[in-house]
Order: structure tokens, then C-alpha cells, then sequence
């Protein structure tokens, strides 16, 4: 009997999964008072309107992303009810793409060369996950990022450091967390190179040696590798901000960038800054001078965009990329389930070596903990909205902070698993 783990039977099964959840979504916006589609994908419908009629996209209140966004979407504005669906559809099939590249990266060196077949099993966690499918077609855009973070890893395996600059760049200026890799990616890509030891003929070292070896030092980080990368980013992102302000000018870099340092968003958000973010909204003028929501990205970035990739770049770029990801959604002041898709596209990556996978009991423990401290914020959540009732305190606040501690305990585990694996020189993972 043949496996049922073929790329051709694992695209078909994703394709139509994907398609399944479409055609439901139709249906429960037609005849359902609850609406399947994501009022996200209202917003950037209704930016792609404005885009169509000559006008900005901030036209349109609360769409708070680059205007590519509402251009990629233009063909939701035409006449028929099916292209207002095209936007969803994008979005599911940027994560088939995502899928296969994923295939295409975990059959590499880097990640150990692994079979086919165990390569779409682990691929099959993103692929047939319902969750991933529910999302993009109720029209999130996360899956456009998921391909695009899986490609940056697949260029940096491949060597193709140029394109992964391009492809960092962009991913920046579509949304701006995929800034955090950079550090990663710099600091896997080290010399082939050693440095040459220096021969000592005496207990110490003249001052003119020491500072040749320090001159070398600074020569050898700073490779070809390196400089390409960091250019081809900068420019890119670059490139594609100043053809942006030049177009919608100031508008575009209020609502695309400098909004997030200050949001206050409090709905359907899991982050422990909940309670406090819905008292800054509340009440502005009550709370504390210190706008603590500005400040709430000091932690988020110190541990994700600093300490993890100094600690465990050169040991597994992708696994790296993953905690990164996972710190900075658990430490950022909003969290909504679609930011989950953002390190559940390189998990894949992490679990052959995982120690979920490797003590069963140990993975089933954190999954359970994983939904269940959803759960206990649901609940709360369906009490204050549905029910009228007031369950900011403790009810809300409580249920964010043990959904926080769940994650703290989850990431320290993928850390000390990323740490025990040998190092490897981003040379010898060539193809």
C-alpha cells in the first residue's frame, strides 16, 4: 500500500481543506447572524475600494498597514460576489506555498537532509492544521508572512543571501516583526573562514599582536555574506517605504509604523497588558503619565531580537527563528490567535529535535495547558461581551497571566532544546 504521505496527496489534501472552509465560510455569512469572515478582511476590502476610486487607503479608519496590502486585494473591489473572496484565497494559498517550501527547507542539510516522507509529516503539522486553514480563509493575512518567513529561511539555506535580503526586507515593510530575524541571520552567517591562531612565544602577548588579532576579528564578522545581506534588506525595505511616502505621504508612515508603538487595542487580547491597555483606553486621563503601553516593547525586544539570537543562532537558524517568534508574541502587548500562525509556520522545524515529541507526555501536557489557558480566557471574554458582565478583574487579568506563565514555561523548554544541539557553521549547511 502506497504512503499516504506523497507531496502530490498532501497539496491535494491541504488544497481541499482549504476550500472546504471557503465554501462553509460562504454559507455561514449568508445565513448565519455570527459572521465566519474576520472583520480585518472588511478593512482591507474596504481599503482596496478606496484604492480602486484613486483615493488613499487610509481613507478607510483602522487600516493600519502598508498600502501593497490594499493593492495585492484590488480584485475584491470588482463586480461579483466571488471576487470578494479573492483576498481569502490569496491567503490560503500563500500557506499550501508555505507548506511546500517548508518540505523544501526540512529536506536541506541544514536540517539534516530527512526523507520525504518524514519531511511532509512534519510539514502536514502546518499544512492539514485546521486552525491555519480556519484563519486564512476567514481572510487574515498572516499566511502571506508565513510564506515569506519560510522563503527568508529557504534562501538563507540555500546561500541565496541577496534574495534573502529582498525577502527581508519586504517582509518588514508588509508587517514589522519579521525585523527580528536579522539579528539571527547575521549572526549565522559567520566566516568559512577560522581565524588565524595567534602563536605565542611568551607569556605575553605584545599590545601590536593583540590589536592585529582584534583588527582581524572585526574583518572576519563583517564577511561577504554578511554585507549583502544587510544592503539588499536595507534597500529593499527602503526602496519600498519611500515609493510609499512618496505616494500617501505622511498618512503612511503614521498608520503603518508609528502607530504600533502607542496602540492600545484591548479586544481579543490574550496579552497580560489587557486590563491595563483597556484602563488606558478607558480612562486617559486616570491613569499614570507613564504610558507603559510605549514602554512594553523594551522586554518583547531585549529577549527576542537580542538575547535569543546571540544565544542560538549558530546552533539552528530555523529553531532560533521560532523562539524568537514565540518570545515576541508572548511578551507583546496585544496577542490575538492569528498572531499563533506566526511561529506555528516554523514549527516544523523545531520538532524533530523537540522534546514534546521526544517525552509524549511532556507534549500532551503543554498542548493541554496551551488550550486550556485559551480556553480560560474565552470564557471570560464570551462573560464580558456576550453577557454584559464585568470580568476585567480579576477574571480577564488572571486567565492573560496564566496564559503568559503557559508560554513562559513552553519557551524555556524550546530554548534549552535549541541550546543541546551541536553548533553548526552556516558554511556546512551548502547545498
Amino acid at each position: 500500500m502506497s504512503s499516504f504521505f506523497t507531496k502530490k496527496k498532501i497539496v491535494v489534501c491541504a488544497t481541499v481543506l482549504r476550500f472546504i472552509f471557503l465554501i462553509y465560510g460562504l454559507l455561514q455569512d449568508a445565513y448565519s447572524p455570527i459572521k465566519y469572515t474576520d472583520i480585518d478582511y472588511f478593512v482591507f476590502t474596504d481599503a482596496a475600494r478606496y484604492i480602486s476610486q484613486r483615493q488613499s487607503p487610509y481613507e478607510r479608519e483602522t487600516y493600519r498597514y502598508t498600502p501593497l496590502l490594499a493593492w495585492l486585494l484590488l480584485p475584491t473591489s470588482w463586480q461579483g460576489a466571488l471576487w470578494f473572496s479573492f483576498g481569502k484565497a490569496l491567503f490560503a494559498f500563500s500557506d499550501v506555498v508555505a507548506g511546500w517550501l517548508m518540505v523544501l527547507v526540512l529536506q536541506s542539510a541544514s536540517q539534516g537532509a530527512m526523507t520525504n516522507e518524514r519531511a511532509l509529516k512534519l510539514a502536514s503539522t502546518w499544512l492539514l492544521n485546521p486552525m491555519v486553514a480556519n484563519i486564512s480563509t476567514r481572510g487574515s493575512s498572516e499566511g502571506l508572512l508565513g510564506v515569506l518567513v519560510v522563503a527568508l529561511l529557504w534562501a538563507v539555506t540555500r546561500r541565496q543571501i541577496a534574495v534573502a535580503g529582498v525577502l527581508l526586507g519586504l517582509s518588514v515593510h508588509l508587517k514589522i516583526y519579521p525585523f527580528i530575524y536579522g539579528p539571527s541571520i547575521v549572526w549565522y552567517l559567520e566566516s568559512s573562514r577560522p581565524l588565524a591562531p595567534v602563536e605565542k612565544h611568551s607569556q605575553t602577548t605584545p599590545p601590536a599582536t593583540e590589536k592585529k588579532a582584534s583588527f582581524n576579528s572585526i574583518l572576519t564578522f563583517f564577511n561577504r555574506s554578511r554585507i549583502i545581506l544587510c544592503i539588499s534588506s536595507l534597500a529593499t525595505f527602503a526602496a519600498l517605504n519611500a515609493l510609499m511616502y512618496a505616494i500617501y505621504s505622511t498618512p503612511f508612515l503614521e498608520h503603518t509604523f508609528f502607530y504600533h508603538l502607542t496602540r492600545i487595542d484591548h479586544r481579543h487580547n490574550f496579552s497580560p497588558y489587557n486590563t491595563l491597555l483597556h484602563l488606558s483606553s478607558a480612562m486617559p486621563d486616570k491613569v499614570s503619565s507613564l504610558k507603559l503601553e510605549s514602554l512594553a516593547f523594551i522586554p518583547q525586544l531585549l529577549i527576542s531580537a537580542l538575547l535569543i539570537p546571540l544565544a542560538l543562532a549558530k546552533k539552528d537558524l530555523a529553531g532560533t527563528m521560532l523562539a524568537q517568534t514565540f518570545a515576541f508574541v508572548a511578551f507583546n502587548k496585544v496577542c490575538t490567535s492569528q498572531y499563533f500562525l506566526w511561529y506555528l509556520v516554523l514549527l516544523p522545524f523545531y520538532l524533530p529535535y523537540s522534546s514534546f515529541l521526544v517525552r509524549p507526555r511532556l507534549g500532551i501536557s503543554a498542548l493541554v495547558l496551551w488550550i486550556g489557558a485559551q480556553a480560560l480566557w474565552l470564557h471570560q471574554a464570551y462573560r464580558l461581551e456576550f453577557l454584559g458582565q464585568s470580568t476585567f478583574v480579576p477574571g480577564l487579568w488572571i486567565s492573560g497571566l496564566v496564559f503568559f506563565a503557559v508560554n513562559i514555561w513552553i519557551l524555556g523548554i524550546m530554548v534549552d532544546d535549541i541550546g543541546r544541539k551541536p553548533h553548526i557553521n552556516s558554511s556546512q549547511a551548502r547545498i
